[in-house]
């Protein structure tokens, strides 16, 4: 299989950095079942440099939106100490099953990765790694709401079980309790970089795929409606 060309997928690019607007549907890395990923067509973006980029972090099988790549072995390096220290911030939109009891808050909820002969899933757990993630409730109707999530760490899976452990688990996630009503929608909307000392950071933003726009539609009045 042919690599899907990801040229027309990139928001932002310098000499250190690529922001892909990331396709939901599509693995990132290679996994035991196999199948065509998004770093099969990283090989296409070196635009001129020896080495090909990487992805800085993760975004899950079903979520679309900004993924951040470094381009060399040196911005790798300073992009896994911005990550680690927490200076990257992330933005992700999300369509989930009711709303919280408050408009905004914050989640602080260790997580643990669980095996069992079903397969793998991540659990709050007091033995598990710190994770903490704050949201904010955009808007709620019918029993549906578009929320808001800022992850204050980067646990496998955060978003999907800190917002079922808020009561407003995503819709469409069959695996932490959002039903089965269509595909996951998690979306990650911007990402603002502080790569550069005594410049601006770097911000960018994704614009929404077409199914979230459709459900943003009956959440959420015209003039609240973002640009496509």
């Amino acid at each position: 299989m042919q690599p899907v060309s990801l040229a027309p997928a990139i928001l932002y690019r310098d000499s250190s950095l690529i922001v892909l607007n990331k396709p939901a549907g599509i693995k990132l890395h290679a996994g035991s079942s196999g199948g065509a990923t998004l770093e099969d067509g990283f090989a296409e973006l070196t635009f001129g440099t020896r080495q090909i980029p990487r992805a800085a972090h993760r975004l899950d099988h079903d979520t679309s939106g900004c993924l951040l790549l470094g381009r060399h072995d040196k911005a790798m390096k300073k992009l896994g100490r911005l990550f680690s220290e927490g200076k990257i911030e992330k933005v992700y939109w999300a369509i989930t099953l009711n709303c919280p009891k408050e408009p905004e808050g914050r989640i602080d909820a260790p997580l643990l990765k669980h095996n069992s002969r079903a397969g793998w899933h991540m659990a709050v757990d007091a033995a598990g790694q710190k994770a903490e993630t704050l949201y904010r409730v955009l808007a709620s109707k019918d029993g549906l709401s578009w929320l808001e999530f800022r992850p204050r760490t980067g646990r496998t899976h955060q978003i999907r079980v800190h917002a079922t452990q808020l009561g407003c688990p995503l819709l469409g996630d069959t695996r932490y309790g959002g039903g089965d009503a269509g595909p996951l929608l998690l979306h990650a909307r911007s990402l603002t970089i502080p790569y550069k000392e005594g410049a601006p950071p770097v911000r960018v933003e994704a614009p929404l795929p077409e199914r979230f726009l459709t459900m943003l539609h009956r959440i959420a009045p015209a003039d609240m409606l973002p640009n496509p």
